[in-house]
């Protein structure tokens, strides 16, 4: 399968290779609300592992991210996907 050129970048390559990233995306497979959330947690221990404190390393993604407030990132990065039960 030919890529073509696209919006963006895959920003799984360390999961999936791009032909299967955009083949899941053409077909809306891809979960855009989990990928946001994948991005910040790694973002945040990518910030971590520099030293930045919890709190920096959160408002440096709210750079990223402007339409999430604080306590929403703090829950995606030490809540996660817990499942409702």
């Amino acid at each position: 399968m030919e890529v073509l050129e696209r919006e963006f970048a895959n920003p799984i390559p360390d999961l999936i290779s791009d032909e299967i990233f955009y083949l899941l995306k053409d077909k809306n497979l891809i979960n855009e609300k989990n990928l946001r959330d994948y991005q910040i947690k790694k973002k945040f221990r990518e910030l971590r592992n520099k030293s930045l404190s919890s709190t920096e390393a959160i408002e440096s993604i709210r750079q990223d991210y402007p339409y999430l407030q604080f306590d929403s990132i703090r829950k995606i990065i030490y809540l996660g996907n817990r499942l409702a039960g």
